[in-house]
Parts: structure tokens; C-alpha cells; sequence
């Protein structure tokens, strides 16, 4: 915010979260990639351990994927406006 002008507001917000969110779907999608033969091979011989894990860790990467582009930019909204402006006035701190 101090680097760049910007305030403490629902652009901010939103550009941020657009600029973190191909980082996150990219790796999300090349670990759902590699897990791809675990999750439809499921009857294959040699499965039964890595099948369930397989499960498991794809919903992991659905759920986090979901909460990192909506949860986390409104919780920065809720509870964030304080330590950011602390951040942007004090000249001080290295923000980097």
C-alpha cells in the first residue's frame, strides 16, 4: 500500500486477491494433475492405501483453493484496516 499509493479499500482488496489467485490455482491444478491416475483408478491392484489419501488431499486442495480466494481477502477486510494503516504511516517498518 505505502510503495504503490494505495488505500485501504475494496479495490485494494480485490486487486490483491486477483494478483495471488494464479500462483494458487496454478499449483492447485498441477497437484489435482498428478493425483488424477489415484482418483479414477480407485479399483486398479496396489490402490487401496493411495486411493483414500488421493481423496483426501484433492478435497484439501478444493477446500484451501475456495477458502484463499474468498475467506482470506474478507477476513483482511475485517480485521486487517488497523495493522495496514499502522503499516503504511510508519515509515519506519520495512513492510518487505
Amino acid at each position: 500500500m505505502r510503495f504503490e499509493g494505495e488505500s485501504f479499500d475494496q479495490k485494494m482488496i480485490v486487486r490483491g486477491s486477483l494478483e495471488r489467485l494464479s500462483p494458487v490455482l496454478v499449483t492447485a491444478l498441477v497437484t489435482a494433475f498428478a493425483l488424477a491416475p489415484l482418483l479414477f483408478e480407485a479399483e486398479q491392484p496396489g490402490t487401496e492405501v493411495l486411493h483414500p489419501v488421493a481423496v483426501v488431499i484433492f478435497s484439501g486442495l478444493i477446500s484451501s483453493t475456495l477458502l484463499d480466494t474468498f475467506l482470506t481477502p474478507a477476513m483482511f477486510w475485517l480485521f486487517g484496516r488497523k495493522d495496514a494503516e499502522r503499516l503504511e504511516n510508519d515509515k519506519d517498518v520495512e513492510a518487505l
